[in-house]
């Protein structure tokens, strides 16, 4: 399968406060409000939705194509993500900008705040599925970036006839009704977490039956609650792999989307599909970023297999 991901690209600037938000936001002073909070600690990583979905997939065997923006402080990045086998050759560098960055803060329930700087991501509009070289997509998924960028990349898949999974989530707030309404409309599938999928609901006036009918498949993640995935006129409900330590949640929803497209890729069944992307969602969630757990195909299938029974299915990455 060709699959073209696009979404921002972006370094993660990663902090941890060692008390609890909620200690510190007064209910009657919102209105006014001003917190500063000093860390513990601060760590900075490899991030943006597309390379952190490119990085599972090419984790199980993939090598999908980024297509995104970014800027001269690129060098090493492209490097990495070449040497994990994702193909870069849709990622252009803007002269005199800097990569987007994101800043987060974590505390000690998973609670994050966080701000997005975005950089050359903004040139991202100027950007054309069009242009790709190569054989047609078979997927294009179309993740937060630019938001006139989204909104420009629905239109082109629709026009060309290209299926595109819709991951609106962060930029929800930014994107207009009727704009999230028509890249629901025509896609294959939405992917988003329970409560943007809720913000969908809100923005285009739709109800979750309609919702469901335009698509041929919908996922909405659920946290700890694990994930539902609705396909075909059944409801399949995902439950979490238990992780062994829990270090960081930035970019688990990334690697649940990296583990079921994989499985989507070589035409497993739903079920397995979504077990595919809640155990790469725990293997995320116990390393310090989106970018910083790894294993073989071997590992990833034995480990699998202690918690679900593919049936010898997922023998389709490799000879496992």
């Amino acid at each position: 399968m060709r699959l073209i991901l696009t979404g921002s690209i972006a370094y993660d600037y990663l902090m941890t406060f060692p008390g609890y938000f909620r200690d510190h936001i007064l209910p009657d002073k919102l209105d006014s409000i001003s917190l500063s909070f000093l860390v513990d600690g601060m760590v900075k990583r490899r991030g943006g939705v597309a390379p952190n979905i490119a990085y599972t997939l090419a984790l199980l065997g993939q090598h999908p194509l980024i297509l995104g923006s970014v800027g001269e402080d690129f060098g090493d990045y492209r490097a990495w993500l070449e040497g994990q086998g994702v193909d870069t050759s849709g990622i252009r560098v803007i002269p005199g900008e800097f990569t987007a960055s994101f800043f987060a803060n974590t505390d000690r329930d998973n609670n994050q705040i966080a701000s997005f700087y975005p950089g050359a991501m903004a040139f991202d509009v100027q950007l054309s599925l069009g242009d790709l070289e190569g054989d047609c997509p078979d997927l294009v998924v179309i993740s937060p970036t630019d938001p006139g960028a989204m909104i420009s990349y629905v239109e082109e898949a629709q026009t060309l006839g290209i299926p595109y999974l819709y991951d609106p989530s962060q930029q929800l707030v930014r994107l207009d009704g009727e704009d999230v309404r028509r890249g629901v409309e025509g896609a294959l599938a939405l992917c988003v977490n329970d409560y943007e999928f809720s913000l969908v609901q809100k923005s285009t006036g739709m109800s979750p039956l309609e919702i469901r009918r335009c698509v041929r498949f919908l996922v909405v993640t659920r946290g700890e609650q694990g994930a539902t995935i609705y396909a075909e006129g059944e409801e399949y409900r995902i439950p979490i792999v238990p992780p062994r330590s829990v270090v960081d949640p930035t970019g688990v929803g990334d690697a649940f989307r990296g583990g079921f497209l994989t499985g989507y890729s070589h035409g497993l069944d739903w079920e397995l599909c979504g077990q595919m992307g809640a155990l790469a969602a725990t293997y995320c969630l116990e390393t310090d970023g989106p970018q910083s757990h790894y294993y073989t195909v071997a590992e990833y299938v034995s480990r699998f297999r202690e918690h679900f029974d593919d049936d010898g299915e997922l023998g389709k990455l490799g000879n496992w």
